[in-house]
């Protein structure tokens, strides 16, 4: 998929995504509006792991972290990290953009899975080309989480730049770490899974493509 393809794909699907939001918004209660939310910490607040994944649990997870990502920060004072210097809250918002794109890909993996075909079975050839669409829709989604995991990778360098080694923000430590992995270790390394995942699919559509149902 070219990179023109892949921009065309993601704002389909924030498209998609904003439709889908503005008619649940319709059935909120009034009382709602008086809570105004601005900054990337209250989008970020609105984004939570569900214990069933459903398709629409992981749009709504895209819709906030999409939120957060347009959002400005907030005040220093109201971060989810102690700052107390300048150097401080510019390594806080370096990880904090690092983690919002990581989240950004493992929602996409998981919209992803849910149209992914791990296998093609003899008896899926009635259905190959309904499996076929379905497979081109999980590449889509595969590829979209590969945009948001090359950001990932962008600000997590930012992060471990030399002058922040010896920094260390505790509120969110677990970004840290991911940041660590990311750079120095590559124990934290999305590419590779989603290099897997998309060599498998192909493998899979190949093996569709290839069948054949005989007729009675």
């Amino acid at each position: 998929m070219t990179c023109n393809k892949q921009k065309t794909s993601l704002y389909s699907i924030n498209a998609i995504i904003l439709l889908f939001f503005f008619i649940f918004t319709l059935f909120l209660p009034a009382n709602l509006d008086s809570y105004v939310i601005m900054y990337k910490e209250q989008y970020y607040r609105l984004f939570h792991v569900h214990y069933n994944q459903y398709p629409d649990d992981t749009l709504e997870n895209i819709f906030w972290l999409e939120q957060a990502l347009k959002a400005n920060f907030a005040n220093p004072l109201y971060a989810l990290a102690r700052i107390e210097t300048r150097e401080q809250y510019e390594k806080y918002c370096y990880l904090f953009m690092m983690h919002l794109n990581l989240k950004m890909v493992e929602q996409y993996i998981f919209l992803a899975n849910k149209f992914n075909k791990r296998y093609a079975y003899f008896f899926n050839a009635p259905w190959r080309d309904e499996n076929l669409r379905s497979l081109d829709i999980a590449e889509t989604y595969f590829e979209i989480a590969r945009y948001y995991w090359t950001e990932a990778v962008s600000w997590a360098e930012k992060a471990r730049e030399r002058r922040f080694r010896f920094m260390r923000l505790e509120q969110v430590q677990f970004w840290e770490d991911s940041a660590f992995r990311i750079v120095e270790q590559g124990t934290l390394n999305y590419g590779r899974t989603l290099d897997r995942e998309l060599a498998r699919l192909n493998s899979v559509r190949e093996q569709l493509q290839a069948m054949e149902w005989p007729e009675n």
